[in-house]
C-alpha cells in the first residue's frame, strides 16, 4: 500500500476538463455534441505567431533558455506594458512560464501555510482554492454578486483583512463571469491596502485585453505604492489564440523575482525557446487579428446574452469582459449541477457548473462563447427543447 502526502486530499482539479473528457467520451459513442464549456478560443493562432516558432526551430534555438525567460521576451513584455498601461517595467522583474497557473502555484507557495489566510474570488478560478488548500493556508473567499455585476466590492475585501491575511487574489475581467471591476473600485482597493503593507495583491489579468462597449483595464501595475508587493499575472493564451502553446507570464515584485525564479528552475527549469520567440512576435506583430477575434466575441457576447435571457427559468446579465456568460438558472427548479448533466446527456450541450467555481456559484452556469455564433445558438435553442 503506498503511502500518499496528505496535502494531496486537499489538491481539487477544474471541472471544465472533466466535462470534456465526458463530452468526448459521449461523442466517441456518436452523440453530437456542443461545447459551450471550455474555456478557449476557437480561433486559430495568427499565422505570423506560428512562423516565428518554426523559423526558431529552423534557425537552431533547440536548447535551455534562462529559467525566467530569454531576455528579447521579457523586453518586449516590458514593452507591451508601458504601451497598455504607461508602466515602467525592468524586464528582470518579468518571469516566463508555462501558462498562467504557474504563476497562481508559485504565489500561493510563497504565502500560503497553516495559519495564514489567501483571499479569492468566489465563484473564482477553481485553481485559486485549490492551490491554496494545497498550500495548508485558510481559504477566504470574495463573494462577487451578480447584484454587483460580479465585480468585487474593495470595501467587502478590505473588511476581509486580518492579521494573518498574506495574500489577496483579484481577477478582472473575471472567469467564470464575465464580471469587470470598476477602475473606481480598483482605486479603493489600492488606496486601503496602504494600511496594509504586509499583505500581498496577485491580479490575474490574462483577460485584460477583452473588453466590451469602451470599458478601460485598469492593471494593479499603475499603483506605485503597490509596487513593493503586487504580482500581476498574464500571458498569451487568451488575447493570442494560445491555449496550447502553454506561454505565460507575470511581473513581480524586484524581492520576489528572484523568488520565482527559483521555483520555477525547481520545477519545469524554463520555457521551450521556440514558444518564447513565438511570444516575442505575437507582441510586436500586427495585432489586427486580435482586434477581429474580439469584435467576433462582443457579437457572440449580445447574441447569447439574448439568447439565454430567452430561455424558461433563465436570466442573464450582460458579460462586461472574458468571453463568458454566466446566467441564472434558479428559475429552472435545478441546481447547478443537475442542470449541467441534464444539458449535456439530453440536449447535447456542454457547459459548467457555476459551483464548479466556488458556492457562490450555485444557481449559475458558464456558457462560453468562445465557439461559433451558429453552434452557440444551435446550442441554446437545444437547451430550451430540453428545459
Amino acid at each position: 500500500m503506498l503511502h500518499l502526502a496528505e496535502n494531496l486530499k486537499r489538491l481539487g482539479t477544474e471541472s471544465a476538463f472533466d466535462v470534456l473528457a465526458k463530452a468526448a467520451r459521449l461523442q466517441a459513442a456518436g452523440t453530437d455534441v456542443i461545447n459551450l464549456g471550455i474555456g478557449q478560443p476557437d480561433f486559430p493562432t495568427p499565422d505570423h505567431i506560428v512562423e516565428a516558432a518554426v523559423k526558431a526551430l529552423r534557425d537552431g534555438q533547440h536548447g535551455y533558455t534562462p529559467a525566467n525567460g530569454i531576455l528579447p521576451l521579457r523586453e518586449a513584455v516590458a514593452a507591451d506594458l508601458h504601451k497598455r498601461h504607461g508602466v515602467d517595467i525592468d524586464p528582470d522583474c518579468v518571469v516566463v512560464v508555462p501558462g498562467g497557473k504557474v504563476t497562481m502555484f508559485f504565489a500561493v507557495l510563497m504565502f500560503g501555510e497553516p495559519g495564514a489566510e489567501i483571499m479569492y474570488p468566489d465563484p473564482g478560478f477553481p485553481i485559486y482554492r485549490s492551490v491554496i488548500d494545497y498550500s495548508g493556508a485558510k481559504a477566504v473567499p470574495i463573494p462577487l454578486l451578480e447584484s454587483n455585476g460580479f465585480a468585487f466590492s474593495a470595501e467587502q475585501v478590505l473588511e476581509r483583512i486580518t492579521p494573518r491575511t498574506r495574500l489577496i487574489i483579484v481577477n478582472s475581467p473575471a472567469n467564470p463571469t464575465g464580471g469587470v471591476t470598476p477602475a473606481a473600485e480598483m482605486d479603493k482597493l489600492a488606496a486601503g491596502l496602504e494600511d496594509y503593507p504586509d499583505v500581498a495583491i496577485m491580479s490575474d489579468e490574462i483577460y485584460s485585453e477583452m473588453l466590451y462597449d469602451g470599458r478601460q483595464h485598469r492593471s494593479i501595475l499603475t499603483y506605485p505604492a503597490l509596487k513593493d508587493r503586487a504580482i500581476m499575472l498574464d500571458g498569451w493564451s487568451k488575447t493570442y489564440a494560445m491555449t496550447g502553446w502553454r506561454l505565460g507570464y507575470a511581473v513581480w515584485p524586484a524581492a520576489l523575482a528572484p523568488v520565482a525564479t527559483r521555483l520555477a528552475i525547481n520545477c519545469h527549469s524554463c520555457v521551450n525557446a521556440p514558444t518564447q520567440f513565438a511570444g516575442i512576435a505575437a507582441l510586436e506583430g500586427p495585432k489586427e487579428p486580435v482586434h477581429a477575434m474580439v469584435a467576433a466575441f462582443d457579437q457572440r457576447r449580445k447574441s447569447v446574452q439574448a439568447a439565454l435571457n430567452g430561455l424558461d427559468g433563465f436570466s442573464c446579465i450582460e458579460p462586461a469582459g472574458a468571453f463568458y456568460a454566466f446566467p441564472n438558472i434558479t428559475g429552472t427548479g435545478r441546481s447547478a449541477a443537475e442542470l449541467q448533466d441534464l444539458l449535456l446527456e439530453k440536449a447535447g450541450v456542454a457547459t459548467i457548473a457555476g459551483t464548479s467555481f466556488g458556492e457562490y456559484g450555485e444557481g449559475y452556469l458558464r456558457v462560453s462563447y468562445a465557439n461559433s455564433e451558429e453552434n452557440i445558438l444551435k446550442a441554446i435553442a437545444r437547451i430550451g427543447d430540453a428545459l
